[in-house]
């Protein structure tokens, strides 16, 4: 090989090694440049496990009692099928409700007509132990998506607040999340126990 050969073997060996290098760094997960997750986040967000006032089984006082679902990434998620449990086996199952991204919506324990940000369980009894309980989220493939637990027994919790000190995740994110939104998904929900 002359010397020029290999001078133009080295340019086009360093040409090749560039493009790589800009094509490897344009094809980096939108995460690792800084960018917020495109995929849905769906999480449990807040619990009010312990409805104000003298706990009546009043249709308010159940309908004052509700686990917040929260869908923090920018993609809608189809919540058909998913369910929600407590500790117990208490099961409601979503209905064609679709959440959109940065949405929020309400599961009341009482019954109540179903919209974009709250949807019913239309239970006569309360669902969630004001002690100690666990709120369970499954997708359709009955995998856990989140939990969060609470004991207000040994948090000094007063019973009325959020479900957050014990936060039990299995959705591999390694993170808890609590996203907030005030949009919320197209067509309600519509569940049973």
């Amino acid at each position: 090989m002359t010397a020029s050969q290999t001078f133009t073997a080295r340019r086009l060996a360093a040409a090749a090694l560039s493009a790589a290098a800009l094509v490897g760094a344009a094809a980096l997960p939108a995460a690792a440049n800084g960018a917020e997750p495109r995929g849905p986040q769906v999480e449990i967000s807040k619990v009010q496990y312990d409805a104000p006032g003298h706990g009546s089984r009043s249709n308010r006082s159940l309908n004052e009692e509700w686990v917040q679902i929260t869908n923090s990434g920018r993609e809608s998620v189809n919540l058909d099928d998913w369910t929600l449990s407590n500790r117990q086996g208490r099961v409601y199952t979503f209905h064609h409700l679709r959440l959109n991204g940065h949405s929020t919506v309400r599961v009341h324990t009482g019954v109540g007509r179903d919209t974009y940000r709250d949807v019913y369980q239309d239970r006569r009894n309360f669902v969630w132990d004001d002690r100690r309980d666990t709120a369970t989220l499954r997708n359709d493939h009955r995998r856990v998506v989140d939990t969060i637990s609470w004991d207000a027994r040994h948090h000094g919790d007063d019973g009325r607040g959020r479900g957050d000190d014990g936060r039990g995740h299995d959705d591999g994110r390694g993170h808890d999340g609590r996203g907030h939104g005030d949009d919320h998904g197209r067509g309600p929900g519509h569940g049973h126990r």
